[in-house]
């Protein structure tokens, strides 16, 4: 097999739903090989089965679990080219009634999760002579105050500081970390928000676009860091909600 024809491998931690079942299908249709990790066994069968993809169901709050699944990839496929972590949560209480439980919970799923895989990444990736891709999901609320997040806020806060120092410790060895940010994503874990019609026109508004997002959306944007074309991009977080961030038009 020519070089040329050599797929790329790609794993996806949350690929079975929302953002990452939608970033596999992309990867997917552009000739990624994937392998899908996640915590429901029958939603990652039935994804794995339409992509033609590996699997492993995987809890990522457990480093051990997360370092074992790169060996596991790297054994089956040979190689890893692109990686991404899509297992989060999301919390929207005050401060005062987040419990510790509550608060230990939002940062296991969303930051721990990231740092399992950078340092996951970091052990094996920096092996292979081309590197690899690592995205990392944030959100809107790390940079942006919104009522009742302060838990999410704080997880998601690490994450994007943990994206800059990674990125600086493993740039010599091509491997690359980025993260997207994306407002308010119409996802299985943004339900509550998304299934109540009033709460989702409130939503819409808020966005400068006028409209929350899809998961192509953020998908799309998740393809392009991976991408080797952006072999000099590491280090950035991506906004992808709508100009929520940024942008005041109303």
């Amino acid at each position: 097999m020519s070089e040329s024809t050599v797929k790329r491998v790609a794993l996806i931690i949350g690929g079975s739903s929302g953002i990452g079942y939608a970033t596999a299908k992309l990867l997917s249709a552009g000739g990624y090989q994937l392998h899908l990790a996640g915590r429901d066994a029958v939603k990652l069968q039935e994804a794995g089965d339409e992509l033609a993809a590996t699997t492993t169901v995987l809890d990522a709050r457990d480093g051990a679990a997360v370092g074992a699944l790169f060996d596991e990839v790297l054994a089956t496929h040979q190689s890893l080219d692109a990686v991404v972590n899509c297992a989060g949560s999301i919390l929207l209480k005050p401060a005062h009634l987040t419990s510790e439980i509550d608060f230990a919970e939002t940062i296991a799923q969303n930051l721990t999760t990231a740092f399992n895989v950078v340092r996951a990444a970091g052990r094996v990736l920096t092996r292979q002579a081309e590197g690899a891709s690592v995205v990392l999901c944030s959100s809107v609320a790390a940079r942006r105050g919104f009522v009742n997040h302060e838990a999410i806020a704080a997880a998601k806060g690490g994450v994007e500081g943990l994206v800059l120092a990674a990125a600086a410790t493993y740039a010599r060895q091509k491997l690359r970390f980025n993260a997207v940010a994306p407002g308010l994503t119409r996802t299985p874990l943004a339900q509550a928000l998304t299934q109540n019609p009033n709460l989702e026109k409130i939503s819409a508004n808020l966005h400068p676009l006028g409209r929350i997002g899809e998961p192509a959306d953020v998908a799309s944007a998740i393809g392009w860091l991976l991408h080797p074309a952006q072999s000099w991009v590491t280090g950035q977080v991506i906004a992808v909600d709508g100009g929520l961030g940024q942008v005041q038009a109303r």
